[in-house]
């Protein structure tokens, strides 16, 4: 039997911890915690995150009809349903808009791969929707190609959504996705962004699987990608506007990288005949003037 009165006291919580770390201004944001097959617990509308009281908490069915609840449901509650219908597993969701991540929400940025350790491990390959104006099922429905492959989903123009097992789980992709967006753009502007290479990526996704976390990069559908180049969710990039342009694209890592390539090998040939001509050319003429 859920504690239906300590999920509202945890909801409180992050509400809090989001408005203090500045990712929800005024009444931005909304979060929900599953707490039966067609219960649902949400965040009110008109109302600031950091301010929560247990009893603004109203209670909501999978369609998005109000149970309970003297203040009215946060008009996005919609987002946070189909996601929980596209994943049974999932009992929290977290909408807020971070600042740094919401950048690159604006800018239309994909967010580069294989740079933390700590981002391949609990993050992944991050995607960016389509944008639609929230509140409604088209906006809803932005998310549902990209559910079933991550945890945490940059909506265009907008903000983030995460979700898992619990609110703090939930919350938790969020705060390290912020944090990550944060570090790039501070690197980008001390000039430089080294990319970790193939081996060293790969080693994280096996260390993630060991520890019983799923990631895309790691199956038999994208074996034969560069695990480097956003090759997960690039496919959706035509459809949602997401192009590179402050971040270059990671070099192609090649799972080889020490062996040359047959076109590379044939250029030194080519160089070192070219040297060799140039070098017997200057010989002769220095023995003829001699």
């Amino acid at each position: 039997m859920e504690n239906v009165f300590k999920l509202k006291q945890d909801i409180c919580d992050i509400g809090k911890r989001i408005y203090d770390r500045g990712y929800a201004a005024a009444n931005d944001g909304n979060i929900t915690v599953r707490i039966g097959e067609n219960e649902v617990l949400c965040t009110p509308t008109m109302t600031c995150k950091g301010f929560l009281k247990v009893d603004d908490i109203c209670t909501i069915d999978m369609t998005g009809k109000q149970l309970s609840g003297r203040k009215k449901r946060s008009s996005e509650a919609l987002l946070h349903l189909e996601i929980m219908k596209k994943r049974p597993d999932v009992k929290s969701v977290v909408h807020c808009h971070p600042p740094h991540a919401t950048a690159f929400a604006v800018a239309r940025e994909p967010i580069p791969q294989c740079v933390l350790p700590e981002v391949e491990v609990f993050l992944g390959e991050t995607p960016i929707t389509k944008y639609e104006t929230p509140g409604g099922k088209e906006f809803a429905e932005t998310v549902l190609p990209f559910v079933e492959k991550t945890n945490v989903i940059i909506l265009a123009n907008h903000g983030t959504v995460s979700y898992g097992e619990n609110v703090e789980r939930a919350y938790w992709w969020t705060e390290i996705l912020d944090s990550y967006c944060r570090i790039l753009m501070l690197s980008k502007q001390l000039g430089n962004v080294e990319y970790l290479n193939q081996q060293k990526s790969q080693e994280l996704l096996d260390l993630k699987e060991a520890w019983g976390w799923k990631d895309p990069r790691n199956t038999k559908e994208y074996e034969d990608c560069d695990i480097c180049a956003n090759d997960v969710f690039r496919e959706s990039w035509n459809d949602t506007g997401v192009s590179r342009t402050a971040f270059d694209a990671p070099p192609a890592m090649s799972k080889t990288p020490d062996a040359p390539t047959a076109a590379s090998a044939a250029s030194n040939i080519d160089q070192e005949a070219l040297v060799k001509a140039i070098t017997d050319q200057v010989m002769q003429r220095l023995q003829a003037n001699s």
